[in-house]
């Protein structure tokens, strides 16, 4: 009698196809806060609510896949921690503590944390895995960044949905596309280099 089981087991991120040395990681990981930092610079801020259209949520997506869950932990909350410090790399390059919308920041560890997870588990190997495992780790953002700017602005959770998600569906899904498209064509491009 046989069984069929379902592997569990992690597999390869991409950063994995680095050679895993302190030095490589800590790069990963400076790297990954950079690109969410200068991406945060494309920033467009509407007249009615407090949150920015900004790319640095493509640089969560991105990041989150590409580290893994650990390494994307850390560069998200780097990110965070240097912003707060004094670094402008916030959205328009602000720094310091940006109450309105802290929560969003919050959420990019979680959504990087979540994707770093998601495809270690080879929810970045395919199109249609990788887009699915993008719009789960904007939820995650969401998750945060909504109830955080609800209470900051002393407003309902539909009224926060509305200042703070729904302008931003649309491009929203746009990124979950690039970035679920990026991953597996830069997996191709990893194992075609690899034959050679």
């Amino acid at each position: 009698m046989s069984s069929v089981t379902v592997a569990t087991q992690p597999r390869r991120v991409l950063a994995d196809v680095v050679p895993g040395t302190l030095l490589a990681d800590t790069a990963l990981v400076v790297g990954g806060a950079a690109l969410v930092g200068v991406l945060a610079q494309i920033t467009i801020h509407l007249g009615f609510t407090p949150v920015p259209v900004t790319g640095q949520t493509l640089g969560v997506l991105l990041c989150g896949s590409a580290l893994g869950w650990r390494r994307a932990s850390l560069s998200m909350g780097l990110y965070i921690a240097a912003g707060l410090a004094g670094l402008p790399w916030f959205a328009g390059h602000a720094s310091g503590y940006p109450v309105a919308t802290f929560g969003y920041l919050l959420g990019f560890v979680l959504a990087g944390s979540v994707l770093g997870w998601l495809a270690s588990r080879g929810n970045d190997r395919n199109v249609i895995r990788a887009v699915m495992a993008m719009v789960v780790g904007e939820l995650g953002v969401y998750a945060i960044g909504v109830p955080w700017l609800a209470v900051d602005l002393h407003v309902s959770l539909l009224k926060a949905v509305s200042l703070g998600m729904t302008p931003f569906i649309i491009g929203d899904c746009i990124k979950a596309a690039i970035a679920g498209v990026a991953l597996p064509s830069a997996w191709r491009l990893v194992d075609r280099t690899a034959k050679h």
